[in-house]
């Protein structure tokens, strides 16, 4: 195959990709806009009536990593 014709195929297939992914966060957009996407750790907090608790993985997340 002709080198151009190899360049031209990934520039498409990038150009696609890029479309792709414009469309997924333009409708990402709009569900946050229209408040349809949620957060895990707030709907904990509001069934709970309390503050969002962390997982018991990372409670001592400092201690781990060398924190004072």
């Amino acid at each position: 195959m002709d080198k151009n014709i190899v360049i031209a195929i990934v520039l498409g297939a990038l150009v696609l990709i890029a479309g792709v992914q414009a469309f997924q966060l333009f409708s990402l957009k709009n569900k946050v806009a229209q408040g349809s996407v949620g957060v895990n750790a707030q709907t904990q907090a509001g069934s709970s009536g309390g503050s969002p608790q962390l997982p018991s993985n990372l409670q001592n997340l400092p201690n781990m990593v060398g924190g004072c």
